[in-house]
Order: C-alpha cells, then structure tokens, then sequence
C-alpha cells in the first residue's frame, strides 16, 4: 500500500490545530485566575460554571455539554464536594444518576469567577479589536453550527 504524500501537509496551517492551540492559549491564561484564587483546576471551573450557568445536573449532561470526559468530570465533582462547592443527590428519573447542585458558597465562588471571567473576556476582545473580536464570534458561532463534518467528497 503506497503511503499519501504529507509533504504538504503544514500542521500549523491545519484549521483544527489552529483552533485548539488558540483555544488552550486563552484557557491557561484564565486558569491563572481560578487557579490562584481557589486552587481549582479547569475541569473544576468548568463543572462549576456549567452548573452556575444551567443549574442543578448530572455528572453525564456536564460531559455532554463540555465535551470532558467521565473520569475528569467525576474527579472535579468529588473535589468540588469535598470544598462544600457542590451536593449530590439521588436522580427521581434514574437510580444511577445524581442530581448536582451548587451550594451557597458554590454559588458566590461562581459569581465571582463569572465577573473575573467577564473582564478577561473584554480585555481579550479590547486587545484583538472589536471588530475582529466581532468577526471571530461568527465564524466560530458557525464553525459550531456546522458541527462535526464528514470526509470530503471525492
């Protein structure tokens, strides 16, 4: 079997790379701030700000709604716990299920980082320009949209 010529091929050219590299560029830099505040790591932030933003949840809808796998999901939820951010609680719908819920301190921990958030997130657009920050919502708003594309036809 012949091997496809990749001598064209430029990782650094490649759409999915780019995107992933910009991507945890502006997550390690946020992380500072919720690592240095609370000690937490980004699937913690994560699972925190899901369950601010949408409420009480399963463990299962945070990994689908995040795109995290079970295993960090269940690890972030048990710290959580343990920091009395979060409480768990049996599903009405599924024995297997738990309901999580932030608690009090949950909730302000979360208000907090949400402002923190907030004003990382103007002094992102403030330094790439609002109208490239503008531009950079559609196209990946619709780069989202799009979903997963298939390979390409021949």
């Amino acid at each position: 079997m012949d091997m496809p010529d990749t001598t064209d091929f430029d990782l650094e050219r490649f759409l999915p790379y780019l995107l992933n590299q910009a991507a945890e560029a502006t997550s390690r830099s946020f992380h500072a701030t919720y690592k240095a505040s609370y000690g937490m790591t980004r699937t913690q932030w994560r699972v925190l700000a899901n369950l601010g933003k949408f409420g009480s949840m399963t463990a299962r809808d945070i990994c689908t709604i995040s795109h995290i796998e079970k295993t960090k999901v269940s690890r972030a939820v048990s710290a959580l716990e343990a920091e009395g951010l979060l409480t768990r609680s049996p599903s009405p719908q599924d024995r297997r299920a738990e309901i999580l819920a932030l608690t009090d301190q949950g909730r302000v921990i979360f208000a907090d980082l949400g402002q923190r958030a907030i004003a990382y997130d103007q002094a992102l657009r403030a330094q790439i320009g609002p109208e490239i920050a503008a531009q950079l919502d559609d196209l990946l708003r619709r780069i989202i949209a799009e979903g997963e594309l298939g390979p390409p036809e021949d």
